[in-house]
């Protein structure tokens, strides 16, 4: 006579049943969202490593920046794209950054430009020492309205944590 081994699955104390799996992180945690979202993966935040950015989709743009010298191209997906992925509602985000910077962004901010949250500059990974490994990035060449100083403001770089509003 054999043995039926049946296995159940219920959902850890801590981590939300979303419906709409995010997944979980397999490397370093290198963005946290929390706040007013829909969707998450451990507890009421979504966190997420490297890969799962990487997973979303991808925008590029080429662009100069008032802190870096000539034009680069920047890869990542853009916020509105996360903000949607994460079932997002709120008017704004507060980003807050490794080196102790926040700033209030507003959502429309990313809903009239394609502001992204850069991955990578020139092919490679931002390192820290260069404004990474996230950047909220304004595509600043494309539009004269993005070189004024309201919205270098909001170009946070060093991210670490969006807390949506």
């Amino acid at each position: 006579m054999g043995w039926v081994v049946l296995m159940f699955s219920a959902p850890l104390a801590g981590i939300a049943d979303t419906g709409d799996d995010l997944g979980m992180p397999s490397g370093p945690v290198i963005l946290t969202v929390s706040g007013n979202i829909k969707h998450t993966n451990v507890g009421s935040e979504a966190q997420f490593d490297r890969d799962m950015l990487e997973a979303l989709p991808q925008h590029s743009f080429e662009t100069s920046t008032p802190w870096t010298e000539g034009s680069s191209h920047y890869r990542g997906p853009l916020m509105r794209d996360l903000l949607t992925r994460l079932g997002a509602q709120s008017d704004s985000v507060h980003v807050a950054a490794l080196n102790g910077y926040e700033a209030e962004i507003p959502v429309s901010d990313f809903e009239q430009y394609d502001v992204m949250l850069a991955l990578q500059k020139d092919q490679k990974a931002i390192p820290i020492r260069e404004y990474g490994p996230l950047w909220v990035l304004y595509p600043f060449d494309h539009d004269e309205a993005l070189l004024s100083e309201k919205i270098r403001f909001r170009a946070v770089w060093q991210v670490m944590h969006i807390d949506v509003r």
